[in-house]
């Protein structure tokens, strides 16, 4: 492989030794989650000053980040397990294989990435993807809310898909559902559709057919950005010939110029090369695997989420930790958050990422702590909350309401790591405006 594509690399810890200064890592923190000012909300508005963590041998200029010392950060767990800041609450909305509360509908078992839309009468739908297969009961569930946050109907979205992991919301108010399997698709859903043929949903053949992860759509761009959950994956792109359609376009895969950006935070962003893929739907049996057919692709150490947020494109990467940040427009690439810059990492097992409107990184961690971390606006690196009797299991589907009042997220296998799993929704002051337009109509645009 030759060296621009080498971007994961191990770290080399003997380069770890200049101090990333404060103002550089503020820069690039800033940059990363697209402001022009600087201001860790959530953090302000909870109530909590976090104690600066000792930082890495030889890296003084950490110490001022803010990364907070556990324990002490989070109160005691709560009734239903869950470890909160002061001013904070939770609720259990629905658990696998038992009703949801109000419904006569049987929730699905391990919830996975999740999201949600806003209605015209001020209330909300949470759609929920099912990490099993199609016999299980694989696909899409959704949970409808009135304007006061009460669960009034739930049902079914999308049936006969396997493993659906993570996703992406759409401008004009769709899901698209991602399927983590060797040439999975992924599906264009409505979240007000139910029934038995599901009439709205649509597979797109054009985003490929590999073990998709999650989708984030840069709308003034008319793209479509796709982690890829594989130990040595890639990161893809779909440009559309005619946005909003996603009938014809090209699917294209990142070559990373320059060596791996995270092996020094000091590191400038490296340059993206997009290379158009000739086959994104090959043949399982004779074909070329997608991942395989551009030889100069760079390769990432297990794709996770993903997020669009002020015109940053933002993801992470579970092998080695990291949360990313890619500039869209000019094509840069950096290492936001890497583990491996400190002693004693807070956040680990690097997942689902979402943003609030303030600008703060929210990070699930897959098992790690089994914590919800944000990476503040201001430079501030804390815990948001921690799922306690969990281990095993991991924390999925981070979305906010229309308002930003509430969180929602799964504990997917539940209590002990081996039970159908778990979904919740927290309350408090979390840093909040709409982060879709309320009332859109839904419709695919073809």
């Amino acid at each position: 492989m030759p060296p621009h594509s080498s971007v994961l690399v191990a770290a080399d810890r003997s380069r770890l030794s200049a101090p990333l200064s404060r103002r550089r890592f503020l820069a690039r923190l800033c940059l990363g989650t697209g402001l022009a000012v600087c201001g860790p909300a959530l953090l302000a508005r909870s109530g909590h000053h976090w104690q600066a963590a000792a930082p890495a041998p030889g890296r003084g200029g950490l110490a001022a980040l803010g990364q907070p010392a556990l324990p002490g950060a989070l109160l005691e767990p709560d009734a239903n397990g869950v470890r909160l800041p002061l001013g904070f609450s939770s609720r259990v909305i629905a658990r696998g294989m038992e009703a949801v509360p109000g419904t006569g509908y049987l929730w699905h078992t391990w919830p996975d990435g999740g999201a949600c839309f806003p209605q015209p009468d001020g209330g909300w739908i949470y759609v929920s993807n099912s990490e099993t297969i199609a016999l299980l009961g694989g696909g899409v569930s959704a949970i409808r809310f009135d304007c006061d946050g009460r669960i009034v109907d739930a049902w079914r979205v999308l049936a006969g898909t396997s493993i659906n992991c993570a996703g992406g919301v759409t401008p004009w108010g769709s899901w698209l559902t991602c399927e983590e399997i060797d040439f999975g698709a992924v599906f264009e859903v409505l979240p007000t559709d139910r029934g038995i043929l599901f009439p709205s949903s649509r597979r797109r053949p054009l985003l490929g057919s590999f073990k998709h992860e999650a989708a984030a759509v840069v709308d003034a761009l008319g793209l479509i950005f796709l982690t890829e959950d594989v130990g040595d994956g890639c990161l893809y792109r779909f440009k559309a010939d005619h946005w909003p359609s996603l009938e014809t376009g090209v699917l294209q895969v990142a070559e990373v110029i320059g060596a791996d950006p995270g092996a020094d935070p000091e590191a400038p962003p490296r340059a993206v090369v997009w290379h158009d893929l000739p086959d994104p739907n090959p043949s399982a049996l004779f074909g070329t695997p997608t991942r395989e057919q551009v030889p100069a692709a760079s390769r990432f150490r297990g794709g996770e989420g993903i997020w669009h947020h002020r015109g940053v494109v933002h993801f992470t990467t579970k092998g080695d930790d990291r949360v990313w940040a890619l500039d869209p427009h000019d094509d840069r690439l950096w290492v936001l958050y890497d583990a491996a810059w400190f002693a004693d990492p807070l956040l680990t097992g690097v997942d689902n990422i979402i943003a609030t409107s303030a600008g703060d990184l929210l990070v699930a961690e897959d098992g790690g702590d089994m914590q919800v971390v944000a990476l503040g606006a201001g430079g501030t690196l804390y815990p948001l909350l921690q799922v306690s009797g969990h281990e095993g299991s991991e924390i999925t589907g981070l979305a906010l309401s229309p308002d930003g009042s509430r969180l929602y997220f799964n504990s997917q296998r539940g209590e002990g790591g081996s039970g159908p799993g778990v979904t919740y929704e927290i309350r408090g002051p979390l840093a909040g405006a709409a982060l879709f337009r309320a009332g859109f109509e839904c419709g695919l645009p073809g």
